[in-house]
């Protein structure tokens, strides 16, 4: 019989699944996208932004002032057109409020998740990080991923300029391990700002460059020596879209810590200095492929993602990488890992 523990992954599942489809549209209109007809879709946006005028005193919101929406357009595919506009609210997307809740990274639960390779001695070349004795890891444990974000300044000196702050928490849980009750190995703990900026430029063969996010991103994963792991970074994030095609590019750099303060002198030479996601959508699937490489250290990780229709807003999700850092105390431990479960809020 499983322990009481073991239970946890498949009761959070089941909390995910049974989740009403009304608080992901407070949460934004991302989700809309995943209707296939074009009627049901276009009502779930109106739901979701309160545009319907169906609805006693319901009535479309101009722009705010000083921001001029760009203008319709007919030669694109209108399901792909708001994906990424939507999500970051530039543009002619409709602007969710101020201090709203949204999704912001991917939200998911993977109550089975397997490596191929336990960190079971995380070290560091900083003093004192390095364990001595084996942690003794099952190779099965139970991930999942928490992200919401939230504007604080909408149209900032009236452009197309707003700030945001954003909070994602992903914790890896050896829910299996009863000898040890199922202890939680790793969670890491992100809480950012950035600036978003809609450029809305038409660029070439119907490409277009909808988003540039300028943030500043802590990391750590809140532990105490020899396993206290963290950085801070400033990055710049280009977003690109064509049709059912999102490109995202984010260079980064690192701001440096004194020598007494640094938990991973050499964090660079393994998750580099730069990330590339690709998400491909058809017919309620997304592909999503996250790449990252350290041109200093030879270094990379690849990370492979699919998201599939299975009720409502709620869809499976398989999730495969290969590399280093699949998390923060894995930033120099190299593995591959295979989780299955469920996301309320794929990639965008």
């Amino acid at each position: 019989m499983l322990q009481h523990s073991a239970l946890f992954p498949w009761l959070l599942l089941a909390a995910l699944a049974s989740l009403p489809s009304a608080a992901l549209a407070q949460a934004g209109p991302d989700t809309c996208h995943a209707i296939d007809g074009a009627a049901e879709r276009l009502a779930c946006y109106d739901r979701a932004t309160g545009r319907g005028t169906d609805a006693p005193g319901a009535a479309s919101r101009p722009p705010p002032a000083g921001r001029e929406p760009f203008p319709v357009r007919t030669d694109r595919n209108p399901q792909s057109r708001t994906s990424m506009a939507q999500h970051w609210e530039t543009g002619d997307a409709e602007n969710g409020g101020l201090f709203q809740v949204r999704a912001h990274n991917p939200v998911y639960a993977l109550p089975v998740r397997a490596t191929t390779n336990r960190n079971q001695l995380p070290s560091s070349p900083a003093p004192g990080r390095t364990l001595e004795e084996p942690l003794g890891l099952d190779s099965i444990e139970a991930k999942f991923q928490i992200s919401l974000k939230t504007k604080a300044l909408d149209n900032i000196l009236g452009l197309d300029l707003d700030l945001w702050f954003g909070y994602t928490q992903i914790a890896n849980w050896q829910a299996y391990d009863g000898v040890e009750s199922s202890p939680f190995r790793e969670t890491n703990y992100q809480p950012e700002t950035f600036l978003t900026f809609g450029p809305g430029i038409d660029l070439f063969d119907g490409w277009r460059w909808e988003v540039l996010n300028l943030g500043l991103i802590h990391e750590s994963n809140g532990r105490n020596l020899p396993r206290s792991r963290s950085w801070n970074r400033i990055y710049a994030q280009f977003g690109f879209e064509r049709e059912n095609i999102s490109i995202y590019a984010r260079p980064w750099w690192r701001i440096s810590e004194s020598r007494n303060d640094d938990d991973n002198p050499d964090i660079r030479q393994f998750m580099g200095s730069h990330d590339l996601r690709v998400v491909y959508s058809h017919n309620g699937n997304d592909f999503g492929l996250l790449t990252r490489y350290s041109f200093s250290g030879d270094r990379g990780a690849v990370q492979a993602d699919w998201h599939f229709p299975l009720i409502g807003a709620l869809k499976g999700y398989v999730q495969l990488t290969s590399g280093y850092g699949e998390s923060l105390i894995d930033y120099n431990h190299k593995q591959t890992t295979l989780g299955v479960g469920v996301s309320l809020v794929e990639a965008r």
